[in-house]
């Protein structure tokens, strides 16, 4: 395996019930090239790690382990897990993404995909659908979201929240990221770096599952922004002030939306001065509103 043509970048913590799957994965693999699977564990108290040594042993020249003894994430590594421990060890012309508790579903995912980047030198990130799995149980399995095989902006990766991250590879020569301590998700920011340096194209195929659970990241991601946890501003804020101001209109459209869910919130706590104030403003100057609702939280 000397020939390594993909890095895949795997995040880990705590993925015991999951890991198994994510790692066959990436071993069923079908291609005409080389690729190796580097791990990073996060400090897994579940048996995750002993699992990763096992594929270890089985396959030594392919899964290239990193594991922590002291939880990095709770140390300030959040948004740069990636960049910090995966990143600077690759190998690869390209890079493959999928945290520990998604997994690939196509044995031949990434040689479709490095056969477009290989003849699509303009695009900078190929991506695809993926399947949402439900771990509760309450819901059918459906697409991550209607995607079509084009070019997507990424004003509109930003908006709609549009990349399943276990389904992207991308040219490790165009990685540069940009990072604050601001930053929230960060996904978001490795793909916009990417936008600035080629096109984002997705193929009409869906080769991954991405898996909801309550203690997977995403899940806690998704329930910050839902409950409009004041860093999902400020990574907001963070990112229409970088990438030259390109995208400052769709971030401050998505702070705004915080602001209004965050009133809504109020208004289901029946926080009556609150709800009073906001009355008048609207009664007063429509245009207000929105001024007193930020002010209000700010």
């Amino acid at each position: 395996m000397n020939d390594v043509l993909v890095s895949i970048s795997c995040l880990t913590y705590n993925h015991a019930p999951y890991i198994r799957q994510c790692l066959d994965g990436f071993m069923m693999q079908q291609c005409d090239f080389g690729f190796e699977v580097l791990i990073h564990d996060d400090a897994s108290t579940d048996g995750t790690q002993k699992i990763i040594r096992e594929y270890e042993t089985k396959y030594p020249d392919i899964i290239k382990p990193l594991l922590q003894t002291e939880n990095q994430f709770s140390r300030g590594s959040r948004g740069i897990m990636m960049r910090r421990f995966n990143f600077p060890r690759a190998r690869g012309k390209y890079i493959a993404l999928c945290e520990g508790d998604d997994y690939w579903t196509d044995p031949r995912k990434l040689q479709k995909q490095v056969d477009f980047l290989e003849t699509h030198e303009d695009v900078s990130l190929c991506f695809h659908n993926a399947l949402m799995v439900y771990e509760d149980g309450g819901s059918l399995r459906q697409p991550f979201q209607n995607l079509g095989n084009r070019e997507y902006s990424g004003a509109e990766i930003l908006r709609h929240w549009t990349i399943p991250t276990a389904s992207v590879v991308f040219r490790r020569e165009n990685y540069v990221m940009h990072h604050s301590p601001n930053n929230f998700f960060g996904d978001i920011i490795l793909f916009l770096t990417l936008a600035e340096k080629g096109k984002l194209w997705c193929l009409d195929e869906t080769m991954s599952a991405y898996r909801r659970h309550r203690g997977g990241l995403s899940y806690m991601e998704r329930n910050a922004f839902l409950s409009c946890d004041p860093k999902i501003l400020k990574h907001y804020e963070e990112i229409g002030k970088n990438f030259g101001g390109k995208y400052k209109g769709v971030a401050c459209e998505l702070i705004n939306d915080l602001y209004l869910k965050m009133a809504i919130e109020q208004f289901r706590h029946m926080n009556f001065r609150f709800i009073r104030s906001l009355f008048l403003c609207f009664r007063d100057d429509p245009r207000l509103c929105l001024k007193n609702i930020k002010s209000r939280f700010i």
